[in-house]
C-alpha cells in the first residue's frame, strides 16, 4: 500500500478514529485499551510444489474479538499484504459487526500472494494447503472463526476452503458452516455475491432519507438524478454502482481503474462497461466514454457522490485538499486515511465510513451462517403457505368489491416471498436501523460530529456493554 511518510498507516488511522470515538464518549482508559487489543495473531510458513519447484507461502490470521463467537471476517490474497494491515481489517470488523447487530468477533485473514500468477489447480492446492495450517491451530471452525471472501478471493476459494475442512472435520455436522460466501449450490446463499453493493445502495438510500443529513452535504431533493464517480469496479464496485443507476437514477459520470479513468458527463452504462472488462480486460477502447491515463486525479472531478471501492488509503494528505464532491460513501476498507478525514470533514464533506457502508457482506455472511447451522433455506416452510393466505386475500378483495383482481395485482399478492427476496429484506432493514442508531448518536452526543465518530461511538457502546454483561469488566 502507498503511504505518505507524514501520516499514519491504515491501522494506525483505525485505532485513531477509535481514540477519537472513545475520547468522545469519556470511556475509561483501561476498558478502552481491552477492547482496541487483538486477541490473537497466527502467522504460518508452508511450502507448496510449483510446477516441480517448491514455493514458501506467508498467511496470517488475526483475530481481535471474541466478545461474540464466532469471529467473522474474510480472507484476502494480495503480494502486498501483511501483519498490520491483517490486524487493522480484524478490528475493523469488530465494530462493522457491532454497528450492523450482527453477532460476532471480529477476524480476518491474508496469504501473500499474488493470484494471477497462478492457474486454478495451483491456487487450488495452495488454499487446501492454508486451510489445514488454519484448522490445525484453530484458526478456522464453524464455531470459533469463519472466514468469506475479500480481495483476491471469491465462491471457489471458499468452497476449496469448506471441503478442506469437511474431510478433516468429518464428525462435524456443521463443516458446511465454517466458511460463508460458498457457490449457492454448495451451501451459499443467494444474494451472497452482491451483498456488500447492494449494501452501498441502501446506505445511500437511507442517507437520502433524511432530508438533513442531505443538507448536510450540501445537497437538496431525492437520489435520482445525482452524480457519482466510482473508483474500483470490482465486486463490490459494479453491484453498488449498478444498482445506484438502475434502480435509482444515479449518473455514474467516471468509473476509475487501475489502468486509467473513464469519464461521460452524459453517464456511463456500468453493465455495458462491466460486459466490455470481462471480455478486453480493460476499460481502454470502450467507445461510450472518454479514456483518462491518470485515473487517481479523476477522484478529484466534481461530483455529488463519491465512492471509492479499491483499496486502502486512496484519498490522503496528497489529494485531499483537491477533492470536489459532496458526499463520500467508503465502499472499500479505509479508502480515507484519517488526516484526509479531518480535512474533508473540515471542507463540509460528509462521509459515510467504511465500518457501515460496507457491512452488507458480513450482514448477508451472518444469514448464510445461520441457514448453514440451522440445515434449511430461507423461505422453505412458509412460501406456500404465504401463497395460500395472497390467494384467500385476492378472494376476499373480490368478494368485497365485486370486481375482478388484475392478474398483475393477484400476482403480487399471491406471490410468497422466496430466499433472495428475504435476504435483500433482512439487510435493508439492517442498513437502515443502523443508519439510524449512527445519526441518532450524532444528534445525541453532544462531541460527537461526523458520521465516523458517531459510528464507532455507537459500535464501541454495544461491545463495552457486551463486556460488562458477561464480566469481562
Amino acid at each position: 500500500m502507498t503511504q505518505f511518510s507524514n501520516e499514519p498507516s491504515f491501522r494506525e488511522s483505525v485505532n485513531l478514529s477509535v481514540d477519537k470515538a472513545m475520547t468522545a464518549m469519556n470511556l475509561d482508559p483501561g476498558i478502552a485499551q481491552a477492547i482496541k487489543a487483538c486477541n490473537a495473531v497466527l502467522q504460518v510458513q508452508f511450502p507448496v510444489k510449483i510446477r516441480g519447484k517448491v514455493e514458501v507461502f506467508t498467511g496470517w490470521r488475526a483475530t481481535h474479538s471474541t466478545h461474540r463467537l464466532p469471529s467473522k471476517g474474510g480472507i484476502r490474497y494480495a503480494p502486498y499484504a501483511d501483519q498490520d494491515e491483517v490486524e487493522a481489517l480484524a478490528a475493523l470488523m469488530t465494530y462493522k459487526c457491532a454497528i450492523v447487530d450482527v453477532p460476532f468477533g471480529g477476524s480476518k485473514g491474508a496469504l501473500m500472494i499474488d493470484p494471477s500468477l497462478y492457474n486454478r489447480e495451483e491456487l487450488e492446492l495452495i488454499t487446501r494447503r492454508f486451510t489445514l495450517e488454519l484448522v490445525r491451530k484453530g484458526f478456522l471452525s464453524p464455531s470459533t472463526n469463519v472466514p468469506a471472501p475479500d480481495v483476491g478471493t471469491g465462491q471457489r476459494e471458499m468452497a476449496w476452503i469448506a471441503d478442506t475442512y469437511k474431510h478433516l472435520h468429518p464428525e462435524d455436522i456443521n463443516y458446511i458452516a465454517c466458511v460463508t460466501g460458498k457457490p449457492v449450490h454448495h451451501g451459499g446463499i443467494q444474494g451472497r455475491v452482491e451483498a456488500t453493493g447492494r449494501g452501498v445502495q441502501f446506505a445511500v438510500q437511507e442517507f437520502f432519507r433524511h432530508s438533513a443529513d442531505v443538507k448536510m452535504a450540501h445537497m437538496e431533493g431525492e437520489l435520482d438524478g445525482k452524480t457519482c464517480i466510482v473508483q474500483g469496479l470490482g465486486n463490490v464496485g459494479y453491484h453498488a454502482t449498478k444498482f445506484l443507476s438502475e434502480e435509482n437514477g444515479v449518473k455514474i459520470t467516471a468509473v476509475i481503474e487501475h489502468d486509467g479513468a473513464l469519464i461521460s458527463d452524459d453517464g456511463i452504462n456500468i453493465e455495458d462497461l462491466y460486459q466490455h472488462i470481462t471480455e478486453h480486460r480493460t476499460i481502454k477502447n470502450f467507445p461510450a466514454a472518454r479514456f483518462e491515463e491518470n485515473g487517481k486525479a479523476v477522484l478529484e472531478k466534481e461530483c455529488d457522490i463519491l465512492i471509492p471501492a479499491a483499496l486502502e488509503s486512496q484519498i490522503n494528505l496528497e489529494n485531499a485538499d483537491r477533492i470536489k464532491t459532496k458526499l463520500i460513501v467508503e465502499a472499500a476498507n479505509g479508502p480515507v486515511t484519517f488526516g484526509a478525514d479531518e480535512i474533508l470533514t473540515k471542507k463540509g464533506v460528509v462521509i459515510i465510513p467504511d465500518a457501515y457502508a460496507n457491512a452488507g457482506g458480513v450482514t448477508v455472511s451472518y444469514f448464510e451462517w445461520i441457514r448453514n447451522i440451522s440445515h434449511i433455506r430461507f423461505g422453505r416452510m412458509q412460501k406456500r403457505h404465504d401463497e395460500l393466505r395472497g390467494h384467500q386475500m385476492a378472494a376476499m378483495l373480490e368478494e368485497a368489491t365485486g370486481s375482478r383482481v388484475s392478474e398483475s395485482m393477484r400476482n403480487n399478492i399471491t406471490r410468497g416471498a422466496d430466499e433472495l427476496d428475504l435476504v435483500r429484506s433482512g439487510l435493508d432493514d439492517t442498513m437502515r436501523l443502523a443508519y439510524q442508531q449512527i445519526r441518532n448518536t450524532l444528534e445525541s452526543e453532544k462531541n460527537v460530529h461526523d458520521l465516523r465518530t458517531a459510528c464507532y461511538v455507537a459500535s464501541i457502546t454495544k461491545i463495552t456493554r457486551s463486556y460488562l454483561d458477561i464480566g469481562v469488566f
